[in-house]
């Protein structure tokens, strides 16, 4: 048995699994899909073969729980911020804003690398779903502002996000993009482009 680095074994295990999803996120983002096996991914959490092989039987395994904890992580991220703003607009600005954050952290590289991994039709589907529950509490927010055909308003709305996030990539400072990217959607999402009033004052 290996050595326990905590005060259970149960948290050991947590804690080695832990390490081994964080290990497959680093391959996948860094050398794509296909080398995210259970050799290479053990060897980057300082793990045998055999010891990764107690958590993960096979690389469709591991895809499988980055697919999961690519989105998981996020979400709670996103959840808390939406949860903490007042009315829809605010809440989808807390979207973005979030989203803008954690896309600076690279939060969205893990799952925009599964979206061009070529995965098995049971992953991806998965990967949609899991997609579609993240960007549905801001179309339901979109939805609660009551603009014309709010469907396709929020996916219009959506591109902005997806041009921001690689607008910092390629290295504009992050509140540049973020204050820019939320004057666009305020503009979108008030009638005749005024901004509704806020409860900070601004």
């Amino acid at each position: 048995m290996p050595k326990i680095n905590a005060s259970t074994v149960a948290e050991h295990r947590a804690q080695q699994r832990e390490a081994l999803i964080g290990a497959a996120i680093d391959i996948l983002v860094n050398e794509g899909a296909t080398a995210v096996t259970p050799t290479a991914v053990g060897a980057r959490a300082g793990l045998a073969r055999s010891s990764v092989y107690q958590y993960f039987n096979s690389s469709a395994a591991l895809l499988a729980t980055v697919t999961e904890e690519a989105f998981r992580r996020s979400n709670q991220a996103l959840t808390n911020a939406m949860a903490a703003a007042n009315g829809p607009l605010e809440r989808v600005e807390a979207f973005f804003r979030e989203s803008l954050r954690l896309g600076a952290e690279g939060a969205h590289r893990p799952a925009a690398a599964l979206m061009s991994a070529g995965l098995h039709p049971a992953c991806q589907e998965r990967l949609m779903e899991l997609h579609l529950e993240q960007v549905e509490p801001f179309r339901a927010a979109v939805r609660e502002i009551g603009v014309p055909d709010p469907a396709l308003t929020a996916d219009l709305i959506a591109g902005m996000l997806h041009t921001a996030l690689a607008a910092a990539d390629r290295g504009t400072p992050l509140d540049t993009v973020t204050e820019r990217t939320l004057a666009l959607v305020r503009r979108c999402l008030t009638t005749g482009g005024q901004h509704e009033p806020r409860g900070d004052g601004r």
